[in-house]
Formats: C-alpha cells, structure tokens, sequence
C-alpha cells in the first residue's frame, strides 16, 4: 500500500515535556560574533552560509574539491558540535580560530557550492556528532586527541601516519628566536620564564613524537610549561610563523633558540595537506572522512550506534545495551497479539524496534524534538530510552501506541486522512468518551515539531473525532474503514470549532 509521511507519534510522546533543540542541519542557523573596523557584532548565519565562511577562513586555499568537501563536513560538524560554546556571551560561537575561523567577505560562489554540495551532512560516532578537528599540516603523523585534550573520548582520533601528507611535500620549517626575547614574550603573555633563557629542553613528548612538555633553563633555575601553551605564547606574540607545531627540536645556539620541525598546528584529525592531496589522487571526500577519522561515519543523521538484535516471531528488538532492554521485547509481542486479536487482523512481520541508548541519539538519528518520545516509519519504531520513558511512567503507552500504529498503517487504505488515522491509533491506545465538539485537526497541526501544545491540542481533536465516529457507527465499523477509505458521508475534514454534519454510510 502507498505510504504517507513518516509518522510522528507524538500522542503519548508529547508526556515529555523537556523541549530540546534539533540537530536536523538544514533547520539550523548560527549566532556568530564578528569583528569589523567599528567593533563586534553579531551575525545570524544559516548554517550552510556559515561552513562557506568557515571554507574561506580556514581552507580558501585548496585544490581538490573533494577535499573542500571534506572540509566541510568537517567544518559544519564542528559548528553544531560547539554551538553553545558562547552562549554565556549571548552568542554561538566566534569567528577566529578559538572555534573556527570564518571570512564572510572571501565567500565565492565555488566555496558556497561546496557547502550546499555536502548540505546536512555530519560526522557522527556511536549516535553523538564527532569531535572534528583539523590542522595544516600533520607533518607526516597525525596526534593523538589525548595529547592535545586529555579526557575527551574520541577513539577515532588516534594519532597514526599519514603517507598523503609526505606525498604532498616537504613540511619542514626553522626558526631561530632570541632568548631574551621569547622569555620576555612569556612574561607579556604571563606565563613564567627565568629571567635568561640559556636552553630549552623537550622534557617530554606525546606519543606521536611531538613536544609535550617543555623545560626552560636558566641562571636563576628551571621552569616547565607544556610546549601548546609555550607555542600560542610565541604565536601571540612574535607571529605564527614562529613555532608552527610541537613537532620539532630545539637547540641554544650563542644566546638563541634554534627550532628545527615540521607540519603546523597541533596535529590531531584532518590534516589539510594530506586531505588536498588524497583529492588531488582521486579518493573522495568519504574516504578522507575515513583516513581521518576512522570509525567515524558520514550522513544526516546519527550514525554509528552499535546495535544488538534480538528477535521473536514479528518483532525484532535493537539495543546497545541487551541486558537492560530486553524485556521490552516480550512486551511488545503481547500488546502486538492484544492490538491483533481486537482488530482481527493479521500482525505485520519483520517489525523493527530501536531503543536508543540516550536522548541526545534519538534525537540526533530522527530530527524530532526531546517531547516527541517515539518515531515510526513503515515498520521501524524508533523510541526513546526504556529507562526516560519509565521514569515518566510513559513507556507501556508509548510502546502501545508505536505498535498500534505499525498496525495501523499495514493496513491503511491509500489516501486515508492524517487526522484518522492518529486519531484512531490515539483511540484505540487509550479510550476516551466522546465530547459535543468536533473539530478536524489540519495536517499541519499534527506534523508540529516546535510548539508541543499545538501539537497536543491536535492530536486530542483527532481522537475526539474518532471516538465520536466509534460511538455513532461502532469501532468495528469504524476500524473497518481503515482499509477501505473513510465514506464521505461521514465526515467532511474541517477547521472549524462547530460541530460537522453526520449522515449515515452507504
């Protein structure tokens, strides 16, 4: 049978009330703080202006345009990831390389097609978007997340080499730097120097080979600093073309500092380079993602989770966590055969259901707000943690309610109304009396996915509106319609608040 759109159950799910942000990119815009020749301000960019901005910021310069694909993804990923990053300043994020560095003004039409070419799509591991950063140059290996940010639990940001970036040349650079003049570049950006440098020894590195922490000797004794801060230090305040990376050594030579590296940047993800010349050898922006960030997966929505299936005679049951979740299987083969022998018809196989391991994932895999507790599409129910929706003693309705729509639509007639067929699912969940007033919800009302009353108020309509048909014609009459089509004689779809004109079937 033809199929509508999917359907957004929000009946029972609109019990939750914790309205939450979606992650559904192409609903997206960013509050982003500017600066111009006359101070800050503030700019709302949708977000597929703001990854085109990030583009002429951050990699304006690239050949391939796989690569800038990439990039993008990669960009825009980080974007929503970071958003709230300023929202104690009253804005989403900045525009220099504290978050990422945007150029509204170096947008051309290549870079914004680049963005709209990759539009939606975003990095997810286990159901979560993906920590994306990325550097210059890796200098031949890439860092391990570990090094740069300790604690964060990325284990696709593993440091290992990386061929594309030797490939694309030579990254080596020297600077030599006065003593006096780096520790009184400490002092300004105040850190702790001797008064005279005399050395700078690498007391420890990562393990990718970089400077991890260093020791800086003088007359008056020894200091440590770790060697990112020691290196933002010398980029404020002698330049970034100073310390380009961690990846170096260092040598007092008659009272200066000799660095001798390569690549730039910390090192950790995409390294620009390498991406650019992978695109420049043929390999697509999905292969970057992968060379880049293994274990990582592209698309709109979540991607990722390591699922567990569990099947019985309709219903297959997916969880990460099997032991917790189990039961609901059962569960849902008994409302299943309850739904069945009401209607007496024959239960649908194959019927999938994916519990979610936390909100921010089914939020992430669906696009449907934090009140919305479950979605199904054709067979598939997708449905919030068994745990969240037991504390709110919602989770027997919920899982009726998905199962009751599964059935529902196996069996629904092409073209049935929207407003019958969730009023009906909503009826046959939870009974109600029927009240004087009819009114028929418009399909808009009942799609609503930002005003959680709107949509409340439209579903009760829907169900009022079949629980007067049941009571006027009988719920097998009334059920009998789902297959065959709703007699206009019946009732005629209205906005209205006055009640419609009933007349008897054919």
């Amino acid at each position: 049978m033809a199929r509508e759109a999917p359907v957004k159950t929000a009946a029972t799910a609109l019990l939750l009330l914790a309205l939450t942000h979606c992650t559904a990119a192409a609903q997206v815009s960013l509050k982003v703080r500017i600066w111009s020749p006359r101070g800050y301000r503030m700019v709302d960019l949708p977000l597929e202006n703001y990854v085109a901005a990030a583009l002429a910021g951050e990699s304006s310069v690239f050949q391939s345009g796989e690569a800038m694909k990439a990039m993008a993804v990669a960009a825009r990923t980080f974007g929503l990831k970071f958003r709230a990053r300023h929202a104690s300043e009253g804005f989403d994020l900045c525009a220099t390389t504290h978050c990422q560095r945007i150029d509204l003004a170096a947008v051309t039409p290549r870079l914004q097609a680049v963005a709209d070419a990759t539009a939606g799509q975003l990095l997810w591991f286990q159901g979560k978007l993906a920590l994306t950063p990325y550097s210059g140059n890796c200098g031949g290996r890439t860092e391990d997340v570990s090094a740069v940010w300790p604690g964060v639990p990325a284990p696709y940001l593993k440091s290992h080499d990386d061929p594309n970036c030797v490939r694309a040349g030579s990254s080596a650079w020297r600077w030599t730097g006065d003593s006096a003049k780096i520790a009184d570049a400490l002092r300004r950006a105040g850190l702790r120097s001797p008064e005279q440098i005399a050395n700078i020894a690498i007391s420890r590195r990562s393990p990718s080979g970089r400077a991890a922490e260093l020791l800086l000797e003088g007359e008056s004794g020894a200091v440590r600093i770790s060697a990112s801060t020691f290196r933002f230090a010398m980029g404020r305040e002698l330049g970034w073309n100073t310390v380009r990376s961690e990846q170096y050594d260092a040598q007092a030579v008659n009272g200066q500092i000799v660095f001798a590296g390569r690549g730039s940047g910390h090192g950790v993800g995409l390294c620009q380079r390498g991406a650019d010349q992978m695109g420049a050898e043929g390999r697509g922006y999905r292969e970057i993602l992968a060379f880049y960030y293994p274990g990582a997966e592209a698309g709109p929505t979540a991607r990722g989770l390591l699922w567990t299936r569990l099947g019985a005679d309709n219903v297959a049951l997916f969880t990460t966590q099997p032991a917790r979740d189990g039961s609901l299987l059962a569960a849902a083969e008994r409302e299943l055969r309850v739904a069945a022998q009401r209607t007496n018809w024959i239960a649908p196989p194959a019927i999938e259901l994916h519990v979610y391991p936390d909100v921010e994932s089914f939020r992430n895999a669906t696009g449907e707000p934090g009140w919305v507790a479950a979605y199904t599409r054709g067979r598939r129910i997708d449905l919030q943690p068994a745990a969240t929706l037991r504390s709110r003693g919602a989770l027997d309705k919920t899982l009726r309610h998905e199962l009751w729509h599964v059935l529902v639509e196996s069996q629904a007639a092409s073209g049935l109304p929207l407003w019958f067929r969730e009023g009906l699912v909503e009826y046959l969940t939870a009974p109600i009396a029927p009240s004087g007033v009819v009114r028929i919800p418009p399909d808009a009302e009942l799609r609503e996915t930002h005003d959680a009353a709107r949509a409340r108020r439209a579903y009760a309509d829907a169900e009022r509106a079949v629980a007067d048909l049941a009571k006027r014609y009988g719920e097998t009459t009334t059920l009998s319609w789902v297959a065959t089509g709703l007699p206009a004689q019946v009732i005629q779809p209205r906005t209205t608040d006055k009640p419609p004109i009933h007349a008897p079937p054919d």
